[in-house]
């Protein structure tokens, strides 16, 4: 037991059992320590409150008595020996850092000084370590991250770049000396270089910013805001400062940069969230220290490239000076501030037990209640310590995440509708512009409507419209998914679904805006349809009917309708519904493919043109056969119906009826053209092409692939398929393509024909317009390569499978195709399918190739959750690999890679 006389202040202390055994330790290790401090209160308060809170620092207590004067006199900071060594270097840290320590647990210093010392203690480290490695006049050492920011926690990673007049092995050695001298104080990081890891130590200024300028992503300048020289050469980094300073605010802030820095939080955030810590984690969580300063950094580089007074590395003093400038709300700067400082003192506390980086707060009640009598609460009759901890943890988090959602759009708002607001008109245009809202002037007549325009909805519009402009800037077009909502306000019907979804799901909300600032065909379902909206809300409302459901569905609308065209227009619109379910899965599902996207589009299809068959009712057996991509399985949504129309007769009369079926399905399926196709019907691949028939009997068809057809129209049915119609009909026929595709031998004559076409379509094919090099469905190594491929295997090794994907794994299985050229072309084929499917619902119009056109390229990339950059790369990669595949297998290339 502790002395007596020290009794008091330890049943005063966060942790009583803990301070008393580690005083115990502490009396035992340094003899007359019991009679100093109760003669001292002072050193008596510093130490329990250290012993409280640091196991870490009560051992550098026991084993160093200069630690114990340390605590006697928190005022003075020893100074560090200019001869100092690398021992005394460390010793001098560990006695600085706690004096920090204390001073903060005592309440003598706020967040800001304690970050703002702990920083000075880590630049002093680097100033002795540049000189004991012999690199003050060699290197410039550039803090980054917290210690640039003057906001240092106690386990904080020391962030680092070097820079150097030259940048030679030596240079290099230098700054890896300085590394290894300053990480015997604390864990040093220079990762945030130029090219990471795999770049070099140090480069020259004129090699950062040539890197600067050619290959820098979003997210290194903005941790170049951070960005402060720390040791060494001192002319040499403010050098440095002056090229890093000049490319972050010349530099115009674009909605692409936007994207891709939230994409990196969100990436962190999601990280959080797998491991289960989105509620404790103080840094990233929801509402944690990350939402603040994310915040506070974008807003600078929104803005700081016209107004100097914003830059401040320091999250605080940006933070104030955002909210004294009126770009944000001051109400919300101040929660802001309030939140950040709370969350950053329990990550210090949270830090302090052991010096190790932890940023979450303990699942279990034992370990949170002493973290909470470390920050201060205590027993009340209103509760005990861990309930007002965890009161106040919820509302700063809650708060953080509030103000975090609806931050950058809450002032812009307030000054388009006409409310007070000190933000500038100018930073009102230079946000929109950012946020990818081009047209200052039409925002603001889209607020007023939908403000207005609402009547049942309009309070609750009114305080969800920050939310809805934060969810439109995540589009990929903000000013087209703020159209879609103007349209839908527009109408009364449409009106009061809109308003009915945005009081009753915020989620539903934040859905509709991402499909309306994707497609303008999925925004007009939705305006046509708006009941659809109740499906966004639904835990099973984007999943596809299915085939059979579809069949189910189709059948009970039509049994109580009549009349051929009321028939016609039911089918019409449970397509639409089902296109718009398949298609908002798709872009709203992270884990959607565009495999099953594919089969969604195919089972769809199938209904509708059994449906439709049903409701035509031939007067003979008659049957419907997919073919290419129909007969594949692997619809895309520009896909149209390549079909073959067979029937069983043998008379003039029979004849005539299956034509005119044949005629009527095609008419009743195409609608009157445009809006009221329910699909486009393609007969390319019958027999004789547009000079042949629609229908054919099945002797017809056996007699002319006995005698008429060419080495095309076996490849072709390849992927033949009966879908709809008489099952008999559709087996007879399936047995003859079976005798005609697989009896006879595939010749080397064949085959040749077979790489002639494909060489002609490489020639001829591509439309004026399209970009040879980026086309999707054209180009070397894309879709029409693999499919080609495929179909020669196919032929070659006897190897049947229906669909592009099912016959590479078919090949693989056989032995035809190796492994890894079967997953080299399917990556290539579900790349290029994914892309142009996205692109479909983008341009709202068929597209083969990547755009051309900067705007439209940078709106495909942002769906695809990519850059224009990134995405021409990723369609590079996959394509040469395919195509070095397709040179050696399909053309017999020799030279062809592997």
């Amino acid at each position: 037991m502790p002395p007596a006389t020290l009794v008091p202040a330890v049943e005063r202390s966060a942790v009583p059992g803990t301070v008393a055994t580690a005083l115990d330790r502490l009396v035992d290790a340094h003899p007359g320590l019991g009679e100093r401090l109760a003669a001292d209160e002072s050193l008596l308060d510093a130490l329990v409150a250290v012993l409280a809170a640091s196991r870490s620092l009560t051992d550098l207590c026991v084993r160093d008595a200069a630690a114990i004067e340390q605590l006697a006199d928190l005022d003075r900071r020893a100074s560090l020996d200019a001869s100092a060594g690398r021992d005394e270097l460390r010793s001098w840290k560990e006695r600085e850092l706690l004096r920090i320590a204390a001073r903060d647990l005592v309440g003598r210093d706020d967040l800001t000084v304690v970050g703002a010392a702990l920083s000075a203690m880590a630049r002093d480290v680097l100033v002795a370590a540049t000189r004991l490695a012999g690199a003050e006049g060699r290197l410039a050492v550039i803090a980054m991250g917290k210690l640039g920011g003057d906001e240092l926690n106690y386990a904080s990673d020391v962030d680092v770049m070097f820079v150097g007049r030259t940048a030679t092995p030596d240079d290099e050695a230098a700054a890896r000396k300085v590394m290894e001298v300053a990480g015997a104080c604390f864990r040093v990081d220079a990762d945030l270089r130029p090219e990471g890891r795999n770049g070099p130590l140090v480069r020259t200024p004129e090699s950062y910013t040539a890197y600067w300028d050619a290959w820098a992503q979003t997210w290194e300048f903005q941790a170049l805001l951070k960005a402060r020289p720390a040791a060494g050469d001192a002319r040499l980094g403010e050098q440095w400062l002056a090229a890093a300073e000049e490319r972050v605010w010349q530099r115009p802030f674009r909605l692409d940069d936007l994207r891709a820095v939230r994409a990196m939080k969100a990436r962190a955030e999601g990280e959080v969230a797998r491991r289960q810590l989105s509620e404790r984690e103080v840094k990233r969580g929801r509402g944690g220290i990350r939402d603040i300063e994310f915040a506070v950094q974008l807003l600078q580089l929104v803005h700081g490239r016209e107004d100097d007074t914003i830059r401040s590395p320091t999250t605080l003093v940006a933070l104030g000076e955002l909210g004294r400038a009126g770009y944000i709300d001051q109400s919300d700067a101040d929660a802001f501030a309030d939140a950040y400082r709370f969350l950053r003192d329990v990550e210090h506390r949270l830090q302090l037990v052991d010096e190790q980086q932890v940023h979450a707060v303990p699942a279990d009640d034992v370990a949170r209640t002493r973290l909470a009598r470390v920050m201060g609460y205590r027993d009340t009759p209103a509760g005990p310590a861990l309930r007002h901890f965890d009161d106040a943890l919820r509302h700063h988090q809650s708060a953080a995440r509030a103000i975090h959602e609806r931050l950058f759009f809450r002032p812009v708002l307030d000054a388009l509708v006409g409310r007070d607001t000190r933000l500038p008109t100018a930073a009102i245009e230079t946000r929109l512009t950012a946020f990818g809202f081009a047209d200052a002037e039409r925002t603001r007549v889209a607020v007023r409507e939908l403000t207005q325009g609402l009547s049942r909805g309009s309070r609750v519009m009114q305080q969800l419209l920050p939310l809805v402009f934060e969810w439109l800037s995540e589009s990929p077009d903000p000013d087209l998914g703020l159209l879609g909502l103007r349209r839908m306000a527009a109408g009364y019907r449409q009106a009061n679904a809109l308003a009915g979804a945005f009081r009753e799901s915020p989620e539903v909300a934040r859905r509709l805006c991402l499909l309306l600032g994707t497609s303008r065909l999925l925004a007009e379902t939705v305006e046509h349809q708006p009941d659809l909206i109740q499906r966004l809300a639904e835990p099973d409302g984007l999943e596809p009917l299915g085939r059979d459901g579809l069949i189910a569905a189709a059948a009970s609308s039509l049994a109580w309708r009549s009349g051929r065209r009321e028939r016609q227009q039911t089918l019409l619109r449970l397509t639409r519904r089902e296109d718009f379910r398949i298609a908002a899965r798709d872009v709203l599902g992270p884990d959607e493919t565009v495999d099953r996207t594919a089969s969604a589009l195919t089972d769809l299809a199938e209904a509708t043109v059994e449906s439709a068959v049903v409701t035509i009712a031939p007067a003979v057996p008659f049957a419907v056969i997919a073919m290419g991509r129909f007969g594949g399985a692997e619809l895309s949504y520009a896909s149209d119906l390549d079909v073959l129309f067979v029937y069983d007769g043998s008379t003039a009369d029979d004849f005539a009826v299956a034509e005119a079926a044949a005629t009527d399905l095609l008419a009743f399926l195409g609608g009157d053209g445009g809006p009221q196709r329910i699909f486009t019907v393609d007969l390319g691949l019958r027999p004789e092409g547009k000079q042949g028939p629609l229908a054919r009997s099945l002797d017809g068809y056996r007699a002319y692939y006995q005698g008429y057809a060419q080495t095309w129209e076996r490849q072709s049915l390849l992927r033949a398929r009966p879908i709809a119609g008489d099952p008999d009909v559709g087996r007879r026929f399936m047995a003859i393509v079976d005798d005609f595709v697989w009896s006879r031998p595939f010749t080397d004559d064949d085959a040749r024909n077979v790489r002639r076409m494909k060489a002609r379509i490489e020639r001829e094919r591509i439309p004026p317009g399209d970009d040879p090099q980026f086309h999707l469905k054209l180009g070397r190594g894309s879709l029409s390569d693999i499919e080609f491929t495929a179909q020669l295997l196919q032929l070659q090794h006897h190897v049947p499978a229906v669909g592009t994907m099912a016959a590479l794994d078919a090949l693989a299985g056989a032995g035809a195709l190796g492994a890894e050229d079967r997953d080299v072309l399917a990556a290539a084929y579900r790349f290029c399918e994914r892309t142009r499917n996205r692109w479909f619902l983008v341009k709202g119009a068929p597209g083969d190739a990547l755009p051309s056109q900067p705007d439209q390229l940078a709106r495909l990339a942002r769906s695809l959750e990519t850059t224009p950059t990134e995405l021409r790369e990723h369609y590079r990669r996959v394509t040469r690999r395919a195509r070095d595949v397709v040179e050696r297998v399909f053309y017999r290339n020799p030279d062809a890679r592997h």
